[in-house]
């Protein structure tokens, strides 16, 4: 008699989860994105991403926060440019 497959083990495998807060923009100075911090080629490589190296970005993160400036939209960012 065959034992049957449980398939909740499969759904709750023990993984970093991603850091995305879906603010996806890419600060043109720093190449990082304004919301979770990761460059693009973290954002596209996630999911192929070992724990270790998912734990090494998670790990970097916290002192990118200085790479990204906040920039200011709209108006209030034309503000002072020549028109």
């Amino acid at each position: 008699m065959n034992k049957p497959v449980d398939t909740d083990a499969i759904w709750q495998r023990d993984e970093i989860e991603s850091p995305c807060v879906k603010i996806c923009v890419i600060h043109p100075q720093s190449r990082l994105c304004a919301g979770c911090l990761r460059s693009i080629d973290e954002i596209g490589g996630w999911s192929r991403m070992s724990p270790d190296q998912r734990r090494e970005v998670i790990d970097a993160l916290p002192d990118r926060k200085g790479l990204v400036s906040k920039r200011r939209g709209g108006r209030a960012g034309r503000k002072g440019q020549a028109s």
